[in-house]
């Protein structure tokens, strides 16, 4: 099969691009960046994008998984936080949907809600929202809680949860319990080969 990644330069990013690599379920990992990997492997074919432009791009593939994200402190604005973590997944998810794909597996987040008050998890409700309205064969929606692992960027949210870890997890009820990021990234994986379900794969990812 053939795999679509966008985000692979992000911490569960790199997790999931190394595991498809290494699937023998997949014969071929299309990773779109805004920047160079610097790896090579038989197997992956990197473009080098501009998310401006996605609607002259190739989609077509089995899957495509989405690991974009980013916080409203490095994208500058909500407005800029937005437009990562609502519309450009959006628009890629729109555009796949036309393909003879086989399912959309997508990073949400613990909370999600398009009514929330918060807005980091209203985003990530929209988001949800829009993706189960978008004709997609198979949806898939991990919502991890804090990630654990080592990113290039530093997120104080998720420093501090590493930090707090063993002890968070004698306090906190296990959906909350920040989890590495690895562990999701096998669970989209999981998700993709799990067959066609009628309705959306919601997973709550946990410890």
């Amino acid at each position: 099969m053939k795999a679509i990644i966008l985000g692979s330069t992000g911490l569960v990013g790199g997790h999931l691009l190394r595991l498809l690599l290494e699937s023998e379920s997949f014969r071929e990992v299309v990773a779109f960046n805004r920047r160079s990997l610097g790896i090579e492997h038989a197997k992956l074919k990197e473009e080098i994008v501009d998310f401006d432009q996605i609607q002259n791009l190739d989609v077509s593939a089995d899957f495509m998984f989405c690991c974009l994200g980013t916080t409203i402190k490095k994208a500058g604005s909500k407005e800029a936080f937005r437009k990562v973590d609502l519309e450009i997944p959006l628009s890629f998810a729109r555009n796949f949907s036309k393909t003879k794909h086989q399912g959309f597996v997508v990073i949400s987040a613990i909370g999600a809600n398009k009514s929330s008050p918060f807005f980091y998890n209203k985003v990530k409700g929209e988001l949800e929202y829009e993706l189960k309205n978008a004709s997609l064969k198979k949806l898939a929606i991990v919502r991890p809680s804090l990630l654990l692992g080592d990113r290039t960027e530093t997120r104080l949210g998720e420093d501090i949860g590493q930090f707090l870890s063993p002890l968070l997890k004698f306090v906190l009820p296990a959906r909350y319990s920040p989890i590495k990021a690895r562990h999701v990234a096998c669970a989209m994986v999981d998700l993709a080969l799990r067959g066609k379900t009628d309705q959306p794969l919601e997973y709550e990812v946990t410890p």
